[in-house]
């Protein structure tokens, strides 16, 4: 990962999301739910990662997964179909950040939300390909699940 510069937000030293509070993210946040019940999606766990034990915080390694759009790059993909990768958490600014990853690390994200209590609300960018951007909101279960949705699909979060 690159050295911050004195102009970004972001505390790993890529691409900012730009307009991270603006219309859109606050027009999907007002419609958009989640419940973080033991039936959702992301209640299972499917991470990779040891989960074993309290991790008392967000921050830190986590394994990410994302549905609802295809993505062109990776042969034979369907909106339906998730993209598993890393990501991690930490928090700058007083803002959360998730930067993650998909098709063995071949493609990024990054998340800049603003957390109240446990949900969190902002928006996505894609750092490989930048003009795509969406809303998105969180709810931490606990600190080893944080589901997400965006518009077309879910952005979640587990170790």
């Amino acid at each position: 990962m690159n050295t911050q510069t004195e102009t970004q937000r972001n505390p790993f030293g890529v691409m900012d999301v730009p307009s991270p509070n603006d219309e859109a993210v606050v027009q999907f946040a007002r419609t958009a739910t989640l419940r973080g019940s033991a039936d959702d999606d992301n209640a299972d766990n499917w991470s990779p990662l040891d989960s074993c034990g309290q991790q008392h915080s967000i921050l830190g390694n986590w394994s990410s997964r994302w549905n609802g759009g295809a993505d062109p790059t990776i042969a034979g993909d369907t909106p339906e179909q998730w993209k598993q990768g890393r990501a991690e958490a930490r928090i700058a600014g007083g803002r959360v950040y998730l930067y993650f990853d998909w098709d063995s690390g071949k493609r990024k994200g990054l998340i800049d939300a603003k957390r109240d209590g446990s949900q969190l609300v902002g928006k996505y960018i894609n750092l490989t390909n930048p003009g795509i951007t969406r809303p998105w909101i969180g709810l931490i279960v606990d600190d080893r699940r944080i589901d997400g949705r965006f518009p077309e699909g879910r952005l979640d979060f587990r170790r």
